[in-house]
């Protein structure tokens, strides 16, 4: 089948375009919901780390800004342009719904729409998951935490062994950061003919989020 793919620069999107493609679907495009021209929704990454990505994809990127109030008109109309040019199907890496949507929202929208979403992670153990990733070779840095949880010494971390033995020892922080307790942009995968390399970041704190901004960073070739 024919997707688009729903993206947000981190794992979990990443990790189900990893999975769709094994399962033989091909990707139209990666389409992303931006709060303004230079950074994402949710994630904040800013639109030349996204660009990075797509370059390094090689898989075209949309970015559709919007404002909490168009967000579900804009997003509807991304998908009918989609489906125009071809597109069958959504891919999103969605395990449980999202918390910002009622339930069932990415559903009602893809029957408006005409679309058939298709969800590689859908209700997964998101140990296996984090597990899965890992082992599957992709590179994830973290770029956001909720500070009520986890300290800003977190940012900048490497998705490893290390890390998800840390957060086990927490007690009360998902794996997968499932109920927003972090955020990642992936540099690196089996599916990343190029790779990202961060050589200079900074960190920030936005009301109850420790940040880090990605101030400098190079795409390099990787072996054939």
């Amino acid at each position: 089948m024919k997707l688009i793919a729903s993206w947000s620069g981190g794992k979990d999107s990443c990790f189900a375009l990893h999975k769709a493609q094994q399962q033989g679907h091909t990707i139209q495009n990666l389409l992303i919901m931006m709060s303004d021209k230079g950074k994402s929704n949710f994630h904040m990454i800013p639109t030349k780390l996204l660009d990075a990505q797509s370059e390094a994809l090689e898989i075209p990127i949309t970015k559709i800004t919007s404002t909490p109030e168009t967000y579900e008109q804009q997003f509807k109309k991304a998908l009918q342009q989609a489906k125009t040019n071809g597109a069958q199907g959504i891919l999103t890496g969605d395990i449980y719904d999202v918390a910002q949507h009622q339930a069932g929202w990415l559903d009602q929208i893809t029957k408006e729409i005409g679309l058939s979403p298709v969800r590689p992670l859908w209700h997964r153990d998101t140990n296996q998951v984090y597990d899965e990733f890992v082992n599957d070779g992709f590179k994830a840095t973290v770029v956001r935490v909720k500070t009520s949880l986890l300290t800003m010494d977190y940012l900048g971390r490497t998705l490893d062994k290390q890390f998800y033995n840390d957060l086990k020892k927490l007690g009360n922080v998902d794996p997968c950061g499932e109920n927003g307790e972090y955020h990642t942009f992936v540099t690196d995968g089996p599916i990343f003919k190029k790779k990202i390399d961060i050589q200079q970041s900074k960190t920030s704190t936005i009301n109850s989020w420790g940040r880090l901004e990605i101030v400098k960073f190079t795409l390099k070739s990787k072996p054939k």
